[in-house]
């Protein structure tokens, strides 16, 4: 089961609690506009546009204030198996509780799908809704199926007729206005996915090509330094040269323009380290959201394997604070089937998860703070060093106990998170 959601730069996106069975992840979020449900057709109008793909064999519900009706959490799940009534359970228990945890209490559901598929489900948040603690209203239940719904609160045949109410949304008011916020409806989560997949073709063998350049070209400037007797490690080397890379990137983009494939491949090449990804990280102004956006999204296209997860993570930060958990969420499962184990990419699926709302992606760190707190880990881990080759030779007034290692930075997503520790 997926869930997948939208929110409102104000308010917040993410992706709720995974079921332990059977689950993929739970996309938060809000509109990105005020949006305010008065009636079924009102309901339909929006869910595509604040998801941003078709809902087709969703659930999907919406919380809401009860006296404005305006929309503040949007959730979307695949619908579960009907065979496995379990996974329903787990649905609404989930639904319910993300909702409650955000002080919501009330909310609308729309299943799109069969009767038999959609019922229990209905049936299950209805159930958890009762017993809820914080008293949560279920307002609404929809159906959905070949342009017609059903509704499984109202019973008044004059409104509500067994054969189902049919419904047109393509002109819609509240949609048309979303549509111009956000942008085109995509035909589905799987077109989404599409949208953030590996670059191929010409690009992609010209992607291969510069990355493969790009790490020659380092190795080359390193030989040089060293014949020059200048210390420099690799690493160091490629974060001095990334973080330029990456700021004049940053600035391109937010005048509207893009990179060449061969800034492209040393920006991923460099992102690799963590200096550089961090840099990067505390540059993510919200201010400029849409720019970066475009950034992260062609260097998660165009980066190669081995190199894609430190861009997709960036995405899927930057998608928090657009309020697109649906987009957060496939990047990070793109990062993650790059890098199993990248923290960045735990972490922002912890995030997700959590259903934490947009308004918590501050940057707690400045890009001089980070430098700062890099500048402090690397003295440390060269003092160590020089301690450590000292006491090896016997040198007095050292000690023969190695140094604790200098713990790696991190930029934290929300208050008291902090602890990275990425391979790279």
């Amino acid at each position: 089961m997926t869930a997948n959601a939208s929110t409102s730069p104000s308010a917040g996106t993410s992706s709720a609690g995974t079921p332990a069975t059977g689950a993929d992840e739970t996309d938060v979020g809000r509109p990105p506009l005020k949006v305010r449900i008065s009636s079924p057709t009102a309901v339909l109008a929006v869910i595509p546009v604040i998801l941003g793909f078709d809902p087709g064999g969703s659930i999907v519900v919406l919380g809401m204030e009860p006296d404005t009706r305006e929309v503040h959490v949007v959730l979307r799940y695949d619908v579960p198996d009907p065979a496995v009534p379990a996974l329903g359970e787990m649905l609404a228990e989930d639904a319910i509780s993300l909702l409650s945890a955000q002080r919501i209490g009330t909310a609308v559901a729309v299943g799109y799908g069969r009767d038999a598929e959609i019922a229990p489900v209905m049936a299950a948040l209805r159930s958890h809704a009762a017993r809820s603690a914080t008293g949560f209203a279920l307002v609404e239940q929809l159906r959905v199926a070949e342009q017609r719904y059903w509704s499984y609160v109202c019973e008044n045949p004059e409104c509500c007729p067994p054969e189902g109410t049919p419904f047109d949304v393509a002109d819609h008011p509240a949609a048309r206005a979303l549509r111009a916020a956000r942008g085109r409806v995509l035909a589905g989560r799987a077109e989404l996915a599409a949208s953030i997949a590996a670059q191929g073709g010409r690009t992609g063998v010209a992607m291969r090509r510069a990355t493969r350049e790009s790490l020659a070209q380092l190795g080359r400037c390193l030989s040089r330094l060293e014949r020059a007797g200048v210390g420099a490690s690799a690493a160091r080397l490629t974060a001095a040269l990334g973080q330029i890379a990456v700021r004049d990137a940053i600035e391109r983009y937010r005048v509207g323009w893009s990179v060449p494939v061969e800034h492209a491949a040393l920006l991923t090449v460099a992102l690799s380290q963590l200096r550089v990804r961090d840099d990067a990280w505390a540059r993510m102004d919200p201010g400029y959201r849409a720019a970066h956006l475009r950034l992260w999204t062609d260097l998660t296209r165009l980066a190669r394997p081995g190199y894609v997860a430190a861009p997709a993570s960036l995405l899927a930060f930057v998608a928090w604070q657009s309020g697109n958990g649906a987009l957060g969420n496939v990047a990070v499962d793109r990062a993650l089937a790059d890098n199993p184990h990248y923290s960045m990419a735990e972490l922002m699926r912890a995030v997700l998860d959590s259903g934490a709302p947009p308004s918590a992606a501050t940057l707690p760190m400045t890009p001089e703070e980070v430098a700062a707190a890099y500048d402090a880990q690397e003295a440390a881990a060269e003092a160590a060093e020089a301690a450590a080759a000292a006491g090896a030779v016997g040198v007095p007034g050292t000690t023969d106990d190695p140094p604790c290692p200098a713990e790696p930075v991190e930029l934290a997503v929300a208050a008291g998170e902090a602890g990275e520790s990425d391979p790279g």
